[in-house]
């Protein structure tokens, strides 16, 4: 593993920083504000409602959140004389996506709780602060190379070898953003294409699982864990998930483990996501954070006694996590736009032939391809056959 210190990264462990707002428990009736308006925020903003508060969004154009919202903000994320109205109007904010200027949340901090807290946010941004601060705190990470320069790229692949991955240090979701480096690569060529000044070469992980914890942690430190939860994916985008999965116990104790020092060493306060990878010999090593909740816990809604969302508000109102209980084995499958592009899905076949099938839309209006649209959910007496139903109940969409 690389024994390079990020420049970036000591500044903004939480333990350094001042504690936010204090404030007493948000009840219901009161405005919840989230920034980000795709369909994480549309999934906060109807658990926040169901639960009886308002819900406040700002987002730089309309979307599957403002749609569900109360009170909604169209802005540049760079307007502060637009944000501060809006953090006055608010009791507490929350995000739906971590691309998003830091600036806008120190500068929110000053009126409101701000829950995932601001060190983790940024440092899930940057891949090179992410794959170090989990270094500096005894976690565990796959080899990698803080690249800067063509200079630095040789040098990393001379170290860790190929196959390996580039990954630009910030921007990049679903596969893009990286390119996979092999044996007699034109190194020159494979910087000119990345297009960036600041990047991470990681070594190629042979692991045998892909999987996720989803975690939910209060204000006064207790956390709970979904899963792990087992993802498969398509094009570098989640596919399908499932849980429970059938791991040796200590992989399950180690994944849950990991995640839990994780909310423990970067003080956080929500909901956030950790990827892992599985590797033959059992050991497992974290892949990526997010500070939010993620794709692969959808399947709470259905699954489990407390949703991520739901989850994500009482955090954010500072109430104290709910249960995280599994209620029967549950799967999850993506709806992408490409479904769309021979014409709208068959919904009616989808509701006739598969009645259990819980269908999720996002109510975006533009299909493309690569783009998810929606998810579909079903209870099942095991997670085999609750993935085999789900992938069968997509299949039928077709026309």
């Amino acid at each position: 593993m690389s024994t390079e210190t990020s420049r970036e990264f000591t500044a903004l462990r939480p333990r350094q920083l001042s504690k936010e707002i204090s404030v007493s428990p948000i009840g219901p009736g009161a405005t919840l504000g989230v920034v980000g308006g795709g369909q994480l925020g549309r999934m906060f903003a109807l658990a926040a409602r169901r639960m009886g508060y308002r819900v406040a969004v700002w987002s730089e154009e309309i979307g599957p959140a403002t749609e569900c919202a109360d009170q909604v903000l169209i802005a540049d994320y760079s307007d502060m004389s637009a944000g501060r109205k809006f953090f006055q109007s608010i009791a507490a904010l929350t995000f739906e996506t971590e691309k998003l200027p830091v600036e806008l949340f120190q500068e929110a901090i000053r009126f409101v709780p701000v829950r995932p807290g601001i060190p983790f946010l940024e440092m899930s941004q940057n891949r090179i602060r992410e794959k170090t601060g989990l270094q500096q705190g005894d976690l565990p990470v796959g080899p990698f190379h803080i690249t800067r320069s063509l200079a630095d790229l040789e040098n990393g692949i001379a170290k860790l070898g190929t196959p390996a991955i580039l990954k630009t240090a910030s921007g990049g979701y679903d596969g893009k953003g990286q390119i996979r480096i092999d044996e007699g690569a034109d190194l020159s060529q494979v910087w000119r294409e990345i297009g960036t000044s600041e990047a991470i070469l990681e070594a190629f992980v042979p692991f045998v699982d892909e999987i996720s914890v989803v975690a939910a942690r209060d204000v006064a430190g207790n956390c709970v864990t979904y899963g792990p939860i087992h993802n498969t994916h398509e094009h570098h985008i989640l596919d399908v998930s499932y849980c429970p999965i059938n791991v040796p116990p200590m992989v399950r104790q180690r994944a849950i483990e990991i995640t839990t020092r994780i909310a423990q060493e970067f003080s956080v306060v929500g909901v956030f996501c950790v990827e892992l990878f599985v590797l033959g010999d059992g050991q497992v090593w974290v892949n990526e954070i997010a500070p939010r909740p993620h794709n692969s816990g959808h399947l709470t809604i259905e699954g489990h006694v407390t949703s991520q969302f739901e989850q994500q508000v009482r955090c954010l109102c500072g109430f104290p996590v709910g249960s995280a209980d599994l209620i029967r084995p549950v799967a999850m499958a993506n709806l992408l736009g490409d479904r769309w592009l021979g014409g709208e899905p068959d919904w009616e076949r989808l509701a006739r032939e598969f009645p259990e099938v819980q269908l999720h839309l996002y109510g975006k209006t533009e299909a493309r391809r690569g783009r998810k649209m929606g998810h579909l959910t079903v209870l099942g007496t095991s997670s085999s056959e609750a993935a085999a139903k789900v992938i069968a109940a997509r299949a039928v969409l077709a026309r």
